[in-house]
C-alpha cells in the first residue's frame, strides 16, 4: 500500500512538473516582453529580468524627488523655485584621486524631433546646478567610495515637466549608486544619463506607456492618435458584437427549430463557406466595397464603401461560425419549452425573444468573447479598407504605425511593447468578465441531447 501511494504521488509530481514547464514555455516570453516594456532599452544585451523601474527603492526616490521639487509625487514636475537634492557615489581604485562629476542639464526631450516641437519651456534654460560638493568618503581594501551631493534649482516661473540630466566623470572612475538609478550609462561608463529626474512615480515606472499616448498625435487635429485608435477599435468591436449576437441568434434559432424548405441546403452552404479561406474571397469582397455593393450605396449618396467604417461593418455583420455555434446551442435546449409556449398561444417571435434568447446567455457570452477578440485583433482586412487618415485607423493598424515610427530606424522598442500590451488588456478583461459564460457556452454547444 505505501508503494502504491508513492507511485501515485510520483505521478502527480511528474504531471505537475510537466504542466509547470509547459506554462513557463508559453508564459515565459509573455512575461519577459512585459518586463521589457518597462525598460529604458528593451534591446539591451545581454537580456536581463532586472528592471530598474520595478525596484521599490527607485519608486521611493522618484516619488520623493518630484515631491521635493514642488511637483506631484505621483505625476512629477519641478515647480517654480523648486529644488531637488541629488546624491551620487563613485568608486576609484587605490592611488587614483576622485574627481567631482560634471553636471549638465541637456537640451533633450524623450521622443525625438517631433516631440521637441511641442516643448514650450526647456529645463536647460532655467535649471541651475548649485552646491556641488563632496559629502563623504568610504575607504575600501582596493579603492575608495566617494559620494557627491548637488542641488537642482528651477528659476522658471512655470512648472517644468521634464528635467533631463547628464553626469560625466574621468576614466576609471566607476559609477556605484545614485539617489535614482540612471536610465543609461554611456561612454564606457563615464556618463550617466537621466531622462527625467523629476518624473514622479507613475511616469517613471510607466514611461514607455506614457510615451505611446504623448508622442503620437495627429498633425491636422492635434489629438492623441493612440486614444483615437483605441476608441475606433472599441466602436468597431462593439458594433460587430451586437450585429453578430442579433443575426447569429436569429439565424441559429431558425436553422435549429424552424422547419422550412431549403433549411438543409442553407446549413450545408453555410458549412461550406466556413471551409473557404478569406484569401480566396478577398478580391471579390474588395470589389464589392469599391463599387458600393453593386452600386446600391449610390442611392444614399455614397459612391464607394472603401475607407469607411460602414464598409468594415457591413462586410462582417455575422460569420458562419457564429451561426453554427448558436444553432448547436438551440438544438441542445429541450423542445418541451417551445411546445408549452405554443400551447399557451405564444408566436414564434415571442418564443424566441421571451424564452430562447434569455436561455442562450452562455452561448451569447462565449460568442461575445470570440467576436470581440476576432474584431479587436483583425489586421489584414482593415489595412486594406481603411487607408487614411491616421485618425480613422483601428488599433491594430495603429500598432503598425508605431513599428514604423519607433522600430524601423531608431530601434526604440519600448513604446511598441507598451502599445502591444495595452491592446491586449481589453481582451483579457472581457474574458475575465465572461469566463463563466464562455466555458458554459462551449460545453453546451459541443454536446447535443
Amino acid at each position: 500500500m505505501p508503494s502504491l501511494q508513492r507511485r501515485r504521488w510520483a505521478n502527480v509530481a511528474a504531471i505537475y512538473c510537466f504542466l509547470l514547464l509547459f506554462s513557463v514555455a508559453f508564459m515565459g516570453p509573455f512575461v519577459f516582453a512585459l518586463l521589457s516594456s518597462l525598460k529604458d532599452n528593451p534591446t539591451g544585451w545581454p537580456p536581463s529580468l532586472v528592471v530598474n523601474q520595478l525596484k521599490p527603492s527607485n519608486w521611493a526616490a522618484a516619488y520623493r524627488l518630484a515631491k521635493e521639487g514642488g511637483g506631484s509625487g505621483l505625476m512629477g514636475g519641478l515647480g517654480p523655485g523648486g529644488q531637488i537634492s541629488f546624491e551620487i557615489t563613485y568608486y576609484t581604485q587605490a592611488g587614483q584621486e576622485p574627481a567631482p562629476p560634471e553636471v549638465v542639464i541637456p537640451r533633450r526631450v524623450i521622443g525625438g524631433a517631433a516631440q521637441a516641437l511641442r516643448v514650450e519651456h526647456w529645463a536647460s534654460d532655467y535649471v541651475q546646478v548649485v552646491d556641488l560638493q563632496e559629502v563623504g568618503r568610504e575607504p575600501l581594501e582596493d579603492g575608495l567610495l566617494t559620494t557627491y551631493r548637488f542641488t537642482l534649482v528651477n528659476t522658471a516661473p512655470v512648472t517644468l515637466g521634464e528635467v533631463p540630466m547628464d553626469l560625466t566623470v574621468p576614466m576609471r572612475q566607476q559609477f556605484v549608486s545614485a539617489t535614482l538609478a540612471p536610465n543609461r550609462i554611456e561612454r564606457l561608463g563615464r556618463t550617466q544619463s537621466w531622462n527625467n529626474v523629476s518624473a514622479g512615480l507613475l511616469p517613471y515606472v510607466f514611461a514607455n506607456y506614457a510615451r505611446v499616448f504623448r508622442e503620437n498625435y495627429s498633425v491636422s487635429t492635434g489629438k492623441q492618435l493612440f486614444t483615437l485608435w483605441i476608441r475606433n477599435s472599441l466602436f468597431l468591436a462593439a458594433v460587430r458584437v451586437l450585429t453578430t449576437l442579433l443575426f447569429a441568434s436569429m439565424a441559429g434559432y431558425a436553422l435549429a427549430r424552424l422547419r422550412f424548405p431549403g433549411r438543409t441546403g442553407i446549413f450545408a452552404f453555410m458549412l461550406f463557406s466556413m471551409m473557404i479561406p478569406g484569401q480566396v474571397t478577398f478580391i471579390s469582397n474588395y470589389l464589392v466595397l469599391r463599387d458600393g455593393i453593386f452600386g446600391l450605396s449610390k442611392l444614399f449618396g455614397v459612391s464607394t464603401l472603401l475607407n469607411t467604417y460602414s464598409g468594415l461593418i457591413i462586410s462582417g455583420l455575422v460569420g458562419a461560425s457564429s451561426v453554427f455555434i448558436m444553432k448547436q446551442f438551440f438544438e441542445r435546449l429541450p423542445a418541451s419549452l417551445e411546445e408549452s409556449a405554443r400551447i399557451d398561444g405564444a408566436s414564434t417571435y415571442t418564443i424566441f425573444w421571451r424564452i430562447m434568447f434569455p436561455l442562450a446567455r452562455p452561448a451569447l457570452g462565449a460568442l461575445t468573447i470570440l467576436t470581440f477578440q476576432s474584431v479587436w485583433n483583425e489586421f489584414f482586412w482593415p489595412l486594406v479598407v481603411i487607408t487614411s487618415p491616421a485618425d480613422k485607423y483601428p488599433l491594430t493598424i495603429g500598432l503598425l504605425n508605431l513599428q514604423r515610427a519607433y522600430g524601423a530606424a531608431t530601434f526604440d522598442w519600448g513604446p511598441i511593447l507598451a502599445g502591444t500590451f495595452i491592446s491586449a488588456l481589453p481582451v483579457l478583461v472581457l474574458f475575465i468578465v465572461f469566463q463563466q459564460y464562455f466555458v458554459e457556452g462551449i460545453s453546451f454547444t459541443g454536446t447535443k441531447g
